[in-house]
């Protein structure tokens, strides 16, 4: 079977080896500075053990910046535990705290050394999402669990193929929510290079976050570079594509820059977190927020692939928007936008009621998958008694949540789940509500 295929291309020459203070793209003194704070958190600790949580090589950066520490009697060596400069202990003077404490007002932020904005922008741009290309067999593959007709899945492959925004829109139960989660694990089976942190005008961007990217391994490897070497930039972590979803919390504010006051330092938006990967806004027209001013907000990046973020002092910086966006929503489509906006996104899918044989279909995986025997005559009576005679529309969520029901009722009664008359009228009867 076809594999999903993105590619990223060599990072090599994209990515460059650090070999001096130059290298980094940073200020000698906001190296220092942060070398400063980590031994403030830390007490002893060695030259590697300062390397490793600042993410820089020792030779070349981290060694020149001790040196330069304990010349200003800011840090002096009480040990060693080793062979080498490396593996000296070294400890924060008193003269080393009051300057912490100093840098510490103007920033908490004591991680990975943060890259530079050209060099974030440049190495994502080439790891962009458009590259994904998927079949029609990965496609089958990745929505199994589901089922769908062949129109519905014929739609959705070229729209992630596209790389662009995505519309999926139809009644609720009908499986929008895990047709997106579905095309994350596709994009999720992928890896890409992404940095701890970034870093605009001395102030830092944290970018990854340990709940939405999931760390592949610390000593990365440069994707189809063909080698085994270790990544020349530690700052840089491998990482699989990201799959984030926003729901009805997201508003205008959560798309711009978080500015904690208290840290002194940013978290990047989720679309920034979700770069190289995809975006799912689910339950889209709920927010707190009117739908066409989130909808305003995402014209520039959709259109132009760049997004423009607010720093807190007022300036304003650019960053590439390599998403994948799906809009999932329950809504009418017409009373959320107008048609300049929906222009905007090329991809349109309906998730529409099943028919009585997908109905079928789902209902026989859902007493599999939960363990009770599938009749065709409890199917039968449940859809003549509960649809039928009420009218009632089919979705493709009723089969799992009834079912469900059903069993917390055979475990109550202490009788065995099966597809009962009595059993579906009580799972029935507890699951709709006439609206």
């Amino acid at each position: 079977m076809d594999q999903p295929r993105i590619g990223t291309g060599s990072l090599q020459g994209v990515i460059q080896p650090i070999e001096s203070v130059e290298d980094t793209g940073l200020n000698f003194g906001f190296i220092t500075d942060l070398i400063i704070k980590v031994m403030y958190f830390t007490g002893y600790i060695t030259g590697f053990e300062v390397a490793d949580r600042v993410k820089l090589p020792f030779p070349g950066v981290v060694d020149g910046a001790l040196e330069f520490l304990k010349r200003e009697k800011m840090c002096e060596v009480r040990g060693t535990g080793g062979i080498g400069e490396g593996s000296y202990q070294y400890a924060i003077t008193s003269k080393g705290t009051a300057k912490a404490q100093e840098v510490l007002e103007r920033s908490t932020y004591a991680g990975p050394a943060p890259v530079t904005l050209q060099d974030y922008s440049r190495v994502i741009r080439a790891q962009g999402i458009r590259q994904l290309s998927v079949g029609p067999d990965v496609m089958r593959n990745a929505l199994s669990q589901l089922v769908l007709n062949d129109r519905t899945l014929d739609c959705i492959g070229p729209a992630v193929n596209s790389g662009k925004s995505l519309f999926l829109y139809g009644p609720p139960g009908n499986g929008k929510t895990t047709i997106g989660e579905a095309i994350g694990e596709m994009i999720l089976g992928e890896e890409m290079m992404m940095p701890y942190a970034v870093i605009v005008d001395g102030m830092v961007i944290k970018t990854y976050d340990e709940v939405n990217h999931e760390l592949v391994e610390k000593a990365s490897v440069i994707p189809g570079s063909g080698t085994h070497r270790r990544f020349p930039d530690p700052r840089w972590i491998r990482v699989k594509r990201p799959s984030i979803m926003s729901g009805g919390e997201l508003t205008l504010k959560t798309l711009d820059l978080i500015w904690n006051e208290t840290t002194r330092f940013y978290e990047a938006p989720n679309q920034m977190k979700a770069n190289g990967g995809m975006l799912l806004i689910d339950d889209f027209g709920r927010q707190l927020v009117r739908p066409r001013d989130l909808l305003n907000r995402w014209i520039v990046p959709l259109e132009k692939r760049v997004d423009y973020l607010t720093l807190h002092t007022g300036q304003k910086i650019e960053i590439p928007f390599e998403v994948l966006v799906i809009f999932a929503t329950n809504m009418d489509p017409k009373d959320l936008v107008d048609e300049a906006f929906l222009r905007r996104i090329p991809h349109k899918i309906e998730a529409v009621d099943p028919t009585l044989d997908e109905f079928r279909e789902i209902f026989r995986r859902v007493c599999g998958a939960l363990g009770i025997p599938f009749e065709e005559e409890g199917l039968r009576y449940l859809l003549q008694e509960h649809y039928v005679k009420a009218n009632r529309k089919l979705r493709a969520v009723h089969p799992r949540d009834i079912v469900s029901q059903l069993l917390d009722l055979a475990a109550y009664f202490d009788v065995e789940p099966c597809l009962s008359k009595e059993l579906l009228d009580r799972a029935a009867h507890a699951y709709f509500v006439e609206l």
